[in-house]
């Protein structure tokens, strides 16, 4: 494994222990979970730390998608991440699944309630493949652009109309988390089908976010800024790469396991006065 990527999976795997007891028994969804350098992995590791059962979904990429660092340690997506899950102390379950399906993602909820009995918290982080959809909007594909939209905007609709029906039946509360970008504020050029789904994803947030107020299901938004993970390597690690990296006041890229915390934080008994807000995680990029 590369150097780059040998220390990004020994981030992941840093413990700060059991920091939300009250955590422990529930059960949560994270969608998009199966990358070794991801924010979806992290996510859903502190999230077994604490206790939680953890359901997994990816998409099912064919092994021969994976980037070098995933094949050379026998990568087995969403598996090798339910294999940490268990390490971790908690009991986990992975599947194949398309959010942007409706029926697919009433069968998630069904399965997850299934297996353990109850659901507590969702975190939508399933998106839509980086790369075609970042041409200026006069050469973007109508279909690209449908891809991404259903994927990252309509997946996280259906996700969450799902999983809330549970939640206000179940009567007990709940988190709702959106894995969002700060591309929703930002908006640059080259960017705008990505740009448009994430802002979508934050107002989605807030309107249900006041929805389900009444029934104690908080819903936030949460905005990564620049995070090393798969996701950026066509950035490459050189020029590109560090004049990204100057535009951030803090000087360095996030990794996942911050984007872990936070989400942990607002899950648990610490983030329950917190609901309908746009978190961001950038190292002092953007403001609001």
């Amino acid at each position: 494994m590369t150097t780059q990527a040998s220390e990004f999976v020994e981030r992941a795997l840093v413990s700060r222990g059991v920091w939300a007891p009250e955590l422990k028994g529930k059960t949560a969804i994270v969608t998009g979970a199966g990358r070794l350098r991801s924010i979806g992995r992290p996510i859903a590791l502190e999230l077994a730390r604490q206790g939680v059962n953890v359901v997994l979904t990816g998409t099912g990429r064919s092994p021969d998608r994976y980037p070098p660092d995933e094949q050379e340690v026998g990568w087995r997506d969403i598996e090798s991440v339910a294999d940490e899950v268990r390490a971790a102390g908690a009991e986990a379950l992975a599947f194949v699944s398309d959010v942007s399906d409706p029926d697919a993602v009433e069968e998630m909820i069904r399965r997850a309630v299934d297996r353990f009995g109850r659901l507590d918290i969702l975190v939508n982080n399933a998106g839509a493949a980086r790369g075609d959809d970042r041409v200026p909007v006069v050469d973007l594909d109508i279909d690209t652009w449908r891809t991404v939209i259903d994927v990252n905007l309509n997946g996280t609709f259906l996700a969450c109309r799902a999983a809330a029906r549970h939640l206000i039946a179940q009567g007990e509360g709940g988190s709702i988390i959106n894995i969002s970008s700060i591309a929703s504020r930002l908006a640059g050029a080259s960017a705008a089908a990505y740009s448009a789904s994430k802002a979508g994803i934050n107002a989605l947030s807030h309107a249900l976010a006041l929805e389900l107020a009444p029934h104690q299901i908080r819903v936030n938004a949460v905005l990564p800024g620049v995070i090393d993970t798969a996701r950026m390597d066509d950035l490459g690690r050189e020029d590109r790469w560090r004049a990204t990296l100057q535009r951030i006041p803090l000087g360095t890229a996030g990794t996942g396991m911050e984007i872990a915390y936070l989400c942990t934080y607002l899950c648990s008994d610490m983030g329950a006065w917190i609901t309908g807000q746009d978190l961001t995680v950038d190292g002092g990029m953007t403001w609001h």
